[in-house]
């Protein structure tokens, strides 16, 4: 119950946010966007955003793979695509996607627990140290184009990025020197009756991932970049379409500045990605009414294919809701002969 409260309360901020952001729309790029989404255009955007999806499908294959299960594309291409739609619909619900995710390795394809939980926290790891250094790299550009942002704004983005820098900081110092960070927070909390040999066991699986002799960690890192750089095009493609002819660097800091709307738990990061866009498109000199077009065509693309993730969702569902009733009927028949 208190998740569905919220996730209505974050909708209903983002709707909140959406409507301050009206009055910054230019409907006629409102227009334009529209015909752009409905054209060859925005066909390029939906296949760049499917490469997108693809690429970090791979970089789990490519995880999976380093710890003892080599599974195909079309077998991981479906539940990846559920996460998405999970993560990217329901942020508010924390690990939600993830859950998901280790449930479906263990269900339907029969890998352990720990192994699946290994899986989906590198994945994330990996994804979090190349989002923070593409927002570092693209703030910079801003800040060197434009000076810095606005008080409260730049509180904002300071807080944030110095939480989630701190955190990414912490795990790579002790990883690297192979001390357990679980103990560290376990010894700092004073709650040594909570330890216990799984989450160490899980800890030591994903320190053994993050060696830089290990080239399954380098191809992880690979992918991981390969889809910053499609996701970097996408923008950088879009803003042709929609009539500016810019270089890289303004698409980087665009690109930062939709990463950063993403920490923010709102479902399709509504209203908050068009706050932030708003910002950086009139401070850049790009607009501020072609903001809510950018965004409005970028998470057009981002839906439909959320809405392919939530039918898998369903039909992967459905499919173990059976697999498990057929599993409990055969035991009950197998207990009812024995007992004959």
């Amino acid at each position: 119950m208190k998740k569905i409260l919220l996730f209505f309360a974050s909708l209903f901020i983002g709707i909140g946010l959406l409507v301050w952001v009206f009055r910054f729309i230019d409907w006629e790029e409102i227009k334009l966007a529209l015909l752009i989404f409905s054209g060859w255009q925005g066909i390029i955007i939906l296949l760049l955003t499917g490469l997108i999806l693809f690429i970090g499908m791979w970089k789990w294959k490519v995880i999976l793979k380093s710890q003892g299960y080599n599974l195909s594309n079309q077998k991981l291409i479906g539940p990846y695509f559920a996460y998405f739609s999970i993560s990217y619909l329901f942020p508010v619900v924390f690990f939600g996607g993830e859950i998901f995710r280790v449930y479906i390795l263990k269900e339907k394809f029969s890998i352990p627990w720990k192994k699946g939980i290994t899986s989906v926290i590198i994945d994330r790891i990996l994804e979090a140290t190349l989002f923070l250094i593409t927002i570092f790299a693209g703030l910079a550009f801003f800040l060197l184009k434009t000076g810095f942002p606005p008080k409260n704004l730049g509180i904002i983005l300071a807080v944030v990025l110095i939480f989630f820098s701190a955190g990414i900081g912490f795990f790579y110092f002790e990883s690297f020197k192979r001390k357990s960070i679980i103990r560290f927070f376990i010894n700092f909390f004073n709650h040594k009756r909570f330890l216990n040999q799984e989450p160490l066991d899980v800890e030591k699986e994903i320190f053994n991932f993050f060696r830089l002799k290990k080239r399954a960690t380098w191809n992880g890192f690979g992918l991981t970049l390969l889809k910053v750089v499609i996701t970097w095009l996408r923008c950088w493609v879009l803003l042709l379409f929609l009539g500016k002819s810019v270089g890289v660097l303004p698409a980087l800091s665009i690109l930062g500045f939709y990463y950063f709307a993403l920490m923010i738990p709102i479902p399709a990061a509504l209203g908050s990605h068009e706050i932030v866009q708003v910002f950086t498109f009139g401070t850049l000199g790009l607009g501020a009414g072609v903001a809510p077009a950018f965004t409005m065509i970028q998470r057009g693309a981002e839906l439909i294919l959320a809405l392919i993730g939530i039918i898998t969702f369903f039909k992967l569902g459905v499919g173990l809701l059976r697999t498990v009733l057929f599993s409990k009927i055969e035991n009950l028949m197998g207990n009812r002969n024995n007992h004959i």
